[in-house]
This record gives C-alpha cells, structure tokens and sequence, in this order.
C-alpha cells in the first residue's frame, strides 16, 4: 500500500466547549462536575467524559 500524503492537519475530535486541560485537571473538573447530582451540568459531564476518553484511546 503506497504512503499517503496529507497537507492539512486533521480536525481535532476534542469538544471543543473545553478548554486545554492536563488529563489529571480535566479529571479534576469532572470530579467535581459529579460530587453534586446537577442536570444542568451534564453538558459539561459529557464533554469531559469525551475529553478523557479521546486521551484514553
């Protein structure tokens, strides 16, 4: 299979309602993100969840 060349940078698959975070802050955020039960917050809780998982893979 013959290389492929790519001129652009892929997009990022990191929500992009985050802000740069380390691994540990962003577990931080979401630690307490979740200490208190909030269905306002779960946008937030969704997207750091995300935001770990993509560091994860």
């Amino acid at each position: 299979m013959p290389d492929i060349q790519v001129d652009h940078m892929a997009p990022s698959i990191l929500p992009a309602e985050i802000p740069e975070l380390s691994d540990d802050q962003c577990l931080a955020c979401l630690a307490r993100a979740v200490e208190t039960p909030d269905s306002a917050r779960l946008d937030e809780v969704a997207a750091l969840i995300g935001r770990l998982a993509v560091a994860i893979e």
